[in-house]
């Protein structure tokens, strides 16, 4: 019988300088290293989201804003969106990439992303502010999960939509065996070649995913943190998972 794999190391600490010393090529790495395909996912993330009530949307984890900057395109009413991440060079960059669109802002007469440096697990919303509170590739990495997923569920208001997007392991056995294969061997390699960093970022990647909770088992999760009608909805062969879940109403 195979050992289980090791958990990496989440703490906050570790995790806030493996991003900071890969932030200025994250963005080419992601759209490199799934040959694009974060793109699509995203979008498909953002339509699969979309709450029943009105208000402002929430990006945790944003990183270099794509998440937040996907909402703002596909939004038409003009709702207010939001990120935060707790690595500062992260949400230097998702400023700048905002600024870039301030034409396209004014012409669309909506406002731009705000993003701010704030931990997942203390954010600095009152209860029940968004209607939307998201995070896509990031909650893997913080510390704890369960407190992670109460604190979207808090500054979640009733009615709203609670949405994760994560990597996951393929269940169908041959492209099972074709995907570690690679996620294993090929892009831990490839990662640290062209994104040198001294924590290791894309070895952590792979063996992160392996250990953490997939589908049902996240569900629950997020069910237990108090969310209804949860669901999830595999993406391009199960390589990534879509799920969300509904506060109460009131």
């Amino acid at each position: 019988m195979a050992d289980a794999p090791e958990a990496p190391d989440k703490s906050g600490s570790r995790i806030r300088e493996m991003f900071s010393q890969i932030a200025d090529r994250y963005d080419f790495m992601n759209h490199f290293l799934s040959l694009g395909t974060d793109v699509y996912w995203r979008a498909r993330a953002v339509r699969f989201w979309q709450p029943r009530v009105s208000g402002p949307a929430l990006d945790v984890c944003t990183g270099t804003g794509d998440v937040a900057l996907a909402l703002w395109r596909h939004d038409r009413g003009g709702r207010q969106v939001w990120g935060t991440d707790f690595t500062h060079p992260m949400v230097r960059l998702a400023a700048r990439k905002a600024r870039r669109r301030t034409r396209q802002a004014e012409r669309w007469r909506r406002p731009l992303p705000i993003f701010l440096t704030a931990d997942t697990l203390r954010l600095p919303f009152p209860d029940d502010a968004f209607a939307l509170v998201c995070v896509a590739f990031g909650i893997r990495n913080v510390e704890a999960t369960e407190a992670a997923l109460a604190e979207m569920t808090r500054v979640c208001r009733p009615g709203g939509c609670v949405g994760v997007l994560e990597f996951a392991v393929p269940t169908w056995p041959p492209w099972k065996q074709i995907y570690l294969a690679y996620f294993r061997h090929v892009l831990p390699r490839l990662g640290q070649l062209l994104a040198r960093n001294r924590s290791q970022a894309y070895h952590y990647l792979p063996s992160s995913v392996a250990v953490y909770p997939q589908r049902e088992d996240f569900c629950r999760l997020m069910e237990s943190a108090g969310l209804t009608n949860v669901r999830f909805r595999p993406l391009t062969g199960g390589v990534a998972v879509m799920y969300r879940g509904e506060k109460p109403s009131a």
